[in-house]
């Protein structure tokens, strides 16, 4: 059973403050700026095809923890991108092998979402054990064969306001589309996420310019006739709701090169042509070219650098990519964003937002940074660090110099759709501790208190993306 008081603070006069706090902000609405969800789930509204490809199948989380206990992936059902080679292992198998190692998870965030998805989606009262595996897979899975818990059931019963998903800007957007001219009332947009016609190191890249081209009537081999495509690939998904980019460049480096520096160096990558420090440079520069345009359409820029993706090589040969082995490595942004922010740092209609997987980089540069540069946002606790002590520490490391008002609330970055509830529950629950203790150490009043605890949990992130 859930327990009314988990995560709050153990301090009885702090608690009963956090509890307060938490009364008025736990039923306000979803806001999911940014997500990994599949839109096909809410265009076609089809049940879910069983539990294991809900929870298990798609959730690095989940199966990257059981492949560092030497599970393989095959045996998770995951199929190998070799067409040689395809995944076979039966679904109720696989969720007795999760379920069997369900005590991999404790302490872990991952157990904190998984058991209130269990608890308060499914309501299941039982511990997940090798003993109530079976029992589990039945309940779910007959569940999921009903109306509401079909996808847009679930959309509307989790009070999801807004979901915002990701695509390539080679994707034609057609779910997006079957969800606007649908009668359905749920909000779902797309998020502009183009990495794979940036990266010149990107699989593909290539290929991926020469359907840029085709999908846009430019010829991308052209250094104007690519930056004209990609304008025009912004206002396509602009057109189907988006309000923001999204950027996951391996640094943080920006660049300002002249016009004639950057044809020169497209026309290298263009070609294949070029090392990895013009491919760095060449990321480089079109970070700050994706900064221009967001002055011309309006979209907000998410910067989400700092992973080594696709560790595993063994992994990436065999699986493709996003298959739990990004690691987090060691980034530096005041130096690599000065060459954007030396152009755009003052711009009203400029708004960026950052990410980190360092958190050595919190109070050293980028509270600061965000504290200064009007266009500047800090993103929550990311990924490795979306857990409640990664949120206690971004709130500790980062307010005293940024403030509240220059952060952006809460997203859950999750593939995980049943998930998000849990998320934000524990990051709503996190905030509320956080700002009990500044009343009880006397360094704001409570009713400051409220008013933050609502900002965090819906409207920061309501303004920030512009929804």
């Amino acid at each position: 059973m859930l327990h009314p008081d988990r995560l709050l603070p153990a301090d009885p006069a702090t608690r009963d403050i956090a509890r307060s706090l938490f009364s008025s902000v736990q039923n306000l609405p979803i806001i999911s700026p940014h997500g990994h969800t599949d839109p096909a789930w809410f265009a076609d509204n089809k049940p879910f095809e069983n539990p294991t490809e809900l929870l298990v199948t798609p959730d690095h989380y989940v199966f990257r923890m059981l492949y560092s206990q030497g599970i393989s992936l095959e045996q998770l059902g995951i199929s190998p991108s070799d067409k040689n080679s395809v995944g076979s292992a039966d679904p109720k198998d696989v969720w007795r092998i999760f379920a069997s190692n369900y005590h991999l998870f404790r302490g872990t965030p991952s157990r904190l979402w998984l058991d209130h998805v269990f608890a308060d989606v499914f309501k299941i009262s039982k511990l997940l054990t090798t003993d109530t595996a079976d029992e589990y897979y039945d309940t779910i899975d007959s569940l999921l064969q009903t109306q509401p818990f079909l996808p847009r059931g679930l959309f509307e019963r989790f009070n999801i306001e807004v979901l915002a998903t990701t695509e390539s800007p080679l994707d034609n957007l057609n779910h997006h589309e079957v969800i606007l001219n649908s009668d359905w009332q749920g909000r779902v947009i797309t998020t502009f996420r183009p990495d794979p016609v940036l990266d010149p190191e990107f699989e593909g890249f290539q290929e991926n310019l020469s359907i840029l081209g085709e999908l846009t009537g430019k010829d991308t081999r052209s250094y104007s006739q690519y930056l004209a495509a990609l304008r025009d690939r912004r206002a396509f998904f602009s057109a189907h709701g988006a309000t923001a980019t999204d950027h996951g460049h391996p640094t943080a480096r920006t660049a300002n090169l002249s016009p004639s520096e950057s044809e020169v160096l497209f026309n290298k990558v263009s070609k294949g042509n070029f090392s990895s420090d013009e491919a760095e440079l060449f990321r480089a520069q079109m970070l700050t070219e994706m900064a221009a345009m967001s002055l011309d359409d309006g979209l907000v820029m998410q910067i989400h650098p700092g992973s080594h993706r696709n560790h595993n090589a063994y992994l990436f040969d065999r699986f493709g990519r996003d298959m739990g082995a990004d690691i987090p490595m060691q980034t530096e942004y005041v130096d690599a964003l000065k060459p954007l922010l030396d152009r755009f740092g003052t711009e009203p209609g400029l708004s960026v937002i950052l990410f980190t997987l360092d958190e050595t980089t919190y109070s050293r540069e980028l509270a600061p940074l965000a504290g200064h540069y009007p266009c500047l946002k800090l993103g929550p606790a990311w990924w490795f660090h979306d857990s409640p002590e990664g949120m206690r520490r971004i709130r500790e490391q980062t307010i005293e110099t940024a403030g509240f008002y220059n952060t952006v609330g809460f997203n859950d970055d999750t593939r995980a759709f049943l998930s998000i509830p849990a998320r934000h529950d524990m990051s709503r629950r996190i905030d509320c501790g956080f700002l009990a203790k500044l009343v009880v150490e006397h360094r704001m009043k409570e009713q400051e208190a409220l008013e933050l605890a609502e900002l965090l949990a819906y409207s920061l992130a309501k303004q920030a993306y512009k929804l």
